[in-house]
């Protein structure tokens, strides 16, 4: 008689020999942790649908930033939420506005720290909309300008260089929005930031609890005329391949979790940094079985986080950024 043999289940006998032969590893080094910073004065306010993110205003800042240096995470991901909203979004070029004074304030409390700045307009137009919009005299209908709005994101992106940004996050999902902004940022002399380009952007549910953070809700209408349909895998190929050629240095796709494949898909293809963005609802809706005792938040997180970068993720963007590199460390 002859017998199958069984090598796996012997390399998992113990934790040690588990441990040894592991082929993917999640460490603190892998996270980016976004931020929301906003006016006023000792704000320290939760985001309701997000336990545990908070808005701050500058006073409270600098101790959240302690906190994420404690933590041993290395990177943040900064929204602003402005005082002033208009049309056309004056206030995220402004290089005054709340995220110029915050990446300034944070580059000199955590020099090392490496900051990277959001770069849309949506949070900062009264219409919620990523670009400037144009109504239409005859039908009344109204459209985003995509070549209106590409002249002020490269205005938001060199104020946030000037500012002190380590990278440019672009998140609008405008035609053309890489080469705008790689040649406005060359121009002005900030040919070393590198561009994070948001590149595979759909129109999803997922984004909820994110816009009521980042006060962005549109007022009418929604993005699917310039994100992209949670249907198609193709044509995030063309997406990525797009902004590789205009100047991109790390590819995002968000949102993560329903999204693996396509992670996958573009780590196959291309050799820049992939970026899976795990956003709002997908750490919202952690929290909130968490909360209710069904599941174990610890186990559920680090075990989602392990199957992004075992997707093909590079660099994860996540919520949960500090509580999972304190228990990579072994921290409670």
């Amino acid at each position: 008689m002859s017998f199958p043999i069984v090598r796996n289940r012997r390399l998992r006998r113990t934790a040690g020999l588990r441990s040894l032969v592991r082929e993917t590893v999640l460490s603190a080094n892998d996270f980016i942790y976004p931020l929301f910073v906003t006016y006023g004065v000792n704000v320290k306010e939760e985001i309701p649908s997000m336990p545990g993110v908070y808005h701050y205003s500058m006073d409270r800042l600098e101790e959240e930033i302690r906190d994420v240096v404690a933590s041993g995470v290395q990177s943040v991901l900064m929204f602003g939420v402005p005082e002033h909203k208009d049309a056309v979004g004056t206030s995220a070029y402004d290089a005054n506005g709340i995220m110029q004074q915050a990446i300034r304030a944070i580059k000199g409390w955590a020099p090392e720290l490496v900051v990277i700045a959001d770069t849309c307009l949506c949070g900062f137009t009264d219409h919620g909309h990523c670009g400037v919009v144009h109504v239409d005299e005859h039908s009344c209908e109204a459209t985003v300008d995509n070549d209106a709005s590409l002249e002020l994101l490269v205005r938001t992106a060199i104020s946030q260089a000037e500012a002190g940004a380590d990278i440019i996050a672009p998140s609008n999902m405008m035609d053309g929005f890489v080469h705008a902004i790689r040649g406005g940022l060359d121009e002005a002399g900030y040919s070393d930031i590198p561009i994070l380009s948001y590149s595979v952007k759909y129109a999803s549910a997922f984004y909820g609890p994110f816009r009521d953070a980042a006060h962005s809700a549109p007022q009418f209408g929604d993005r699917k005329t310039y994100q992209m349909d949670p249907a198609n895998v193709r044509e995030a190929l063309r997406e990525a391949e797009s902004d590789v050629a205009e100047g991109a240095d790390m590819l995002m796709v968000k949102p993560a979790l329903a999204y693996l494949d396509v992670v996958r898909l573009l780590k196959e293809n291309y050799d820049l940094p992939v970026v899976a963005y795990n956003v709002s609802a997908e750490y919202s809706m952690v929290k909130a079985a968490a909360a209710n005792g069904w599941i174990n938040e610890k186990a559920i997180v680090l075990e989602t986080l392990t199957g992004m970068k075992r997707a093909g993720a590079d660099i994860i963007i996540t919520y949960h950024a500090k509580d999972a590199a304190r228990w990579l460390k072994g921290e409670a």
